[in-house]
């Protein structure tokens, strides 16, 4: 099965222009979505204000070679490995569902626009793609939500309690579990075929189409928000936090004569605090 082409098949009922319509209207209504949200929302001009107050109150200028080194560093570590986490079963299945959905995606446009076409040639890696992405993203994402959830896993509420907040990771759950149920039952002539095709096209529009009331719009605010927190911790600007000091510093401890006095002139290490253990207390 991992190796078959659902779509191929498809176009024996649907022309393949309408497909390829339908994919080109998914991309849109995110473009268009995203763009919605920024303007609603005033993220853009919140973060460009925010960016400009930071200038006022750094300590130091950045050059662009330490510039060009935090933005490769927060690629590396916020975008392509999700570092942010400090839950390893929290930042496993993050990964999981990101990369899945990436295959998922890249290889669904690539079978749709290039190898669904008669004449056009088969390709056996690209179908393997496509359910592997589909895949991971159904691990990862049912394991976030029935074990991983703050509500559930720390709060007790039940797995089933769904809220707006939801859309996003319940519809993309719903496209992926859909397109590899239809994928069987069409590889296997099952009349159920079609319905499993609709419920997938009708998650799939829920997916792509509720961009602005879901949290889909986040992954591409994410990695401009960990670059610009990057910036302000290297700039000293800090969102005008106070510095973070070294209480055995003899100046620090001059400066604030208390703290020998209440915590000895070597202050021991405060320790993990709340992430000492995990928040399992209902």
């Amino acid at each position: 099965m991992f190796g078959y082409n659902p779509f191929v098949d498809l176009t024996s009922t649907i022309p393949l222009s309408i497909i390829q319509s339908f994919v080109i209207l998914m991309v849109l209504l995110v473009v268009g979505g995203t763009l919605f949200d920024v303007i609603h929302k005033r993220s853009a001009k919140y973060f460009f204000n925010n960016m400009r107050q930071a200038e006022s109150r750094r300590t130091r200028r950045l050059s662009g070679e330490e510039k060009a080194g935090l933005a490769a560093r927060t690629v590396m570590s916020e975008v392509l490995t999700s570092s942010e986490f400090c839950n390893p079963h929290r930042r496993l299945a993050h990964l999981l569902t990101m990369y899945g959905f990436i295959l998922y995606v890249g290889s669904t446009i690539a079978l749709v626009f290039w190898h669904s076409a008669p004449g056009s040639g088969s390709s056996s890696i690209l179908p393997m793609l496509w359910h592997l992405g589909a895949l991971m993203v159904c691990i990862g994402g049912y394991w976030f939500w029935f074990f991983i959830r703050v509500d559930v896993a720390a709060e007790g509420s039940s797995p089933f309690r769904v809220m707006r907040a939801d859309l996003f990771v319940l519809s993309l759950l719903a496209s992926a579990t859909m397109a590899l149920i239809w994928s069987y039952l069409q590889a296997n002539g099952s009349a159920w075929a079609n319905v499993a095709l609709a419920l997938c096209l009708l998650a799939t529009i829920v997916l792509f189409g509720s961009v602005p009331w879901s949290k889909f719009s986040h992954m591409f605010f994410k990695p401009a928000a960990a670059f610009q927190k990057r910036l302000i911790k290297a700039d000293g600007s800090r969102e005008n936090l106070p510095r973070i000091y070294d209480l055995t510093d003899p100046a620090v401890q001059a400066q604030f004569p208390d703290i020998p006095e209440y915590m000895g002139k070597n202050p021991p290490d405060m320790g993990l605090g709340i992430k000492r253990e995990a928040p399992r207390h209902y």
